[in-house]
């Protein structure tokens, strides 16, 4: 499903514009992003919880050159999912 599936499937499910839904969508994603950036988890009960975790700085290869490459550290995004997500 890409973004465009999922506008329309919110639109049909709450029973509002596809307009209506991308605006809400992309609040979503902006306060989602927002809060990571503050170092604030987010957690959604029932859906799971995105959290910010560092990516220690490491070495790499460049796949064309064979070369040894450094790889900076960094601040990610992860998602755990809640129980209720559970699809087995």
């Amino acid at each position: 499903m890409n973004k465009q599936e999922l506008i329309a499937a919110i639109a049909k499910k709450a029973n509002v514009s596809k307009a209506v839904a991308a605006d809400t969508l992309d609040g979503f994603m902006a306060s989602v992003k927002d809060s990571l950036q503050a170092g604030e988890s987010v957690q959604l009960t029932g859906f799971g919880s995105f959290q910010v975790s560092d990516r220690a700085a490491r070495q790499g290869r460049n796949p064309r050159t064979g070369a040894t490459i450094d790889i900076p550290a960094k601040k990610i995004a992860k998602f755990k999912p809640g129980k209720a997500l559970d699809l087995g």
